[in-house]
């Protein structure tokens, strides 16, 4: 029959070929969109040294304690960087661009054009940590034993592998019926458990016994509540190859552990501990002055990051009839005084976040939205915000003083545009006479002082705010139920958000209990968004798709918006050395090393 083609026909029927076998080639990288930047003969991450000395000990203190070192399972209080320093995955990050992933334990990739079929072939020389082979078999077994037995997440991930085959003790071949795009790039990063060592072990059950991976470092002090260490594998067969060169530089990492935060800050006063990442601005900005902080054996840097800033804020329950009115939670948003607060409390070292992608360039402000992104949103563009739209909308900024009129009147306008009005120093709901009040709870006490601040400004517009401290299992319980007026909030965002937002503002989450949808939204407008910046193959696109999704959401008016530092502030004695080039995301620790004195 192929005798009658036209040469026409049989060209493109050639090309088309030539096509899937390209596409079938294994690959050293798979980034998310595009291809990855980093060649096949890379020599090592932009943001390590490969000339970086070796040995030493990293000590670091952290406030809280552990009594399990299995960081995979529901139960146990986890000890620090078990994941981070004992295990492995085929695939590893490379965090100096957005979403790519390496060959680690695997030494290529292949995916099908739509995704749904991905091969990986593990590394010959890939060993676990008492020398045996890492092996397909190994790779079945921890897929099935995290799905079934591990965090709730990874059920939700590996779930949607519907095959696994395995032809050779070095390759896997995985199926999928969906075609999920970022789905082999999950895969490529789920730990390899070695079989070996758990298929005579209870997995479900926390354990203080030093469980084995095929990481550069074995446990070493398992002390519970107290320290634990991590010592280098001399015979780590990773440590030669390229994705490596320039990490992992000391013998031993140490973490020792505090009663609270002042405790482990006084042990990197003292040199008990090497380098600190601060979080209290109160402390960053007043408690460096210190012999060894002025005179120059610390270094202090603020260190910028290009990931967005966290998402956190007071979030609006919207299941509520008292939140459902977008106007209603625009009034409440921009009645909030963040400059007095920034003033008072946090020594002006904050700035307030706009958006769920703030400070990158995922974030809708400053961008006018485009071809793409009205293309995207449709007849849905008419009821987003202009100023939103063309990128221009920011919260308002007070005079600071906590008591800034125009701000306030501003906020009693839109309130009477929704139906409500002050009457008797109370504002009340025009037709139904009803109050405006709620009930705010906290877990922390720096929750607990933002809180007050809020209370004190609503009760200026007549507003009756209940602050409810509430302990950390009550405070899990009513995230995981909903059942709350208003709580705080916090949605981590990369430059690559995937899968996890619909988690995080999918419509299922509305009613769905236990997902990160804590206010309750419900926009198909949303879900769209969602499903375009997961089917998107350029970068272009899914840029435009994110930054339609942020403008959905920020014109939903969900949360009262926070916060954040801008970057990282960071403190290291000067024995620690960094490599001058950083990650996206700051710095890494993976990439310090000991600087002899």
């Amino acid at each position: 029959m192929i005798k009658n083609w036209t040469s026409s026909a049989l060209l493109v029927l050639l090309c088309l070929i030539g096509a899937s076998l390209a596409a079938a080639e294994p690959r050293h990288g798979l980034a998310m969109q595009g291809e990855p930047a980093l060649p096949p003969d890379f020599q090592h991450l932009p943001y390590a040294n490969p000339e970086a000395p070796q040995g030493g000990i990293l000590r670091q203190a952290t406030a809280g304690s552990f009594d399990s070192v299995n960081p995979f399972i529901v139960k146990g209080q986890k000890a620090l960087s078990v994941s981070t320093y004992v295990f492995e995955s085929m695939m590893s990050r490379n965090y100096a661009e957005p979403f790519t992933v390496y060959g680690l334990l695997a030494q290529s990739i292949d995916v099908s054009p739509d995704r749904s079929r991905m091969t990986f072939v593990l590394r010959p020389e890939a060993r676990f940590s008492d020398g045996e082979p890492v092996t397909s078999a190994d790779v079945v077994f921890s897929l099935a034993t995290l799905r079934d037995h591990g965090l709730p997440r990874f059920k939700s991930y590996y779930s949607k592998i519907t095959k696994i085959e395995t032809p050779d003790a070095r390759t896997i071949i995985m199926t999928q019926d969906k075609g999920d795009r970022e789905l082999p790039l999950i895969m490529g990063l789920m730990p390899i458990l070695p079989k070996h060592y758990w298929e005579k072990r209870n997995f479900e059950e926390s354990t203080l016994d030093p469980i084995m991976g095929s990481g550069p470092y074995r446990l070493a002090e398992i002390s519970p509540g107290e320290r634990i260490s991590y010592k280098k594998n001399p015979d780590y067969w990773g440590k030669s190859i390229p994705f490596n060169r320039g990490l992992w530089n000391f013998d031993e990492v140490r973490i020792d552990y505090f009663r609270d935060n002042n405790s482990a800050f006084e042990a990197f006063k003292k040199g008990i501990a090497d380098i600190r990442v601060e979080t209290d601005p109160a402390r960053w900005s007043q408690a460096y002055d210190f012999p060894a902080a002025n005179d120059g054996r610390i270094i202090r840097e603020r260190i910028e990051q290009k990931t967005p800033a966290p998402v956190s804020g007071f979030a609006f329950n919207t299941r509520k009839p008292l939140f459902e009115d977008p106007l209603v939670r625009r009034a409440l948003v921009e009645a909030f005084d963040f400059e007095w607060l920034n003033e008072n409390i946090f020594f002006n070292l904050y700035r307030r976040i706009q958006g769920y992608y703030s400070g990158s360039e995922l974030s809708y402000l400053g961008h006018p939205a485009d071809a793409r992104e009205l293309a995207l949103l449709g007849a849905d563009s008419s009821r987003i915000d202009p100023t939103i739209l063309a990128g221009t909308y920011e919260l308002p900024k007070t005079d600071g003083s906590g008591r800034d009129r125009k701000v306030l009147r501003q906020t009693v306008a839109l309130f009477k545009e929704a139906g409500w009005e002050i009457r008797d120093r109370r504002l009340v709901n025009v037709k139904t006479g009803e109050a405006f009040a709620f009930t705010l709870s906290c877990l922390s006490k720096e929750q607990e002082k933002i809180a007050l601040h809020y209370q004190r400004t609503l009760s200026q517009i007549g507003i009756e705010v209940s602050i409810r401290a509430v302990d950390s299992p009550q405070f899990q319980r009513m995230l995981d139920t909903y059942d709350f007026d208003m709580l705080p909030v916090m949605w981590y965002n990369s430059l690559s958000p995937g899968n996890e937002q619909d988690f995080y503002y999918g419509s299922s989450g509305r009613k769905t209990l236990g997902t990160r949808n804590y206010p309750g939204i419900a926009d198909p407008a949303v879900d769209r968004m969602i499903d375009a910046l997961l089917a998107a193959t350029t970068r272009e696109d899914f840029v435009a798709a994110v930054r339609a999704l942020d403008r959905l959401l920020v014109n939903g008016f969900y949360i009262v918006p926070f916060y954040d530092s801008g970057g990282q502030w960071l403190a290291r004695w000067k024995t620690i050395g960094r490599p001058a080039e950083l990650s996206l995301s700051g710095f890494e620790g993976s990439a310090l090393w000991y600087e002899k004195p």
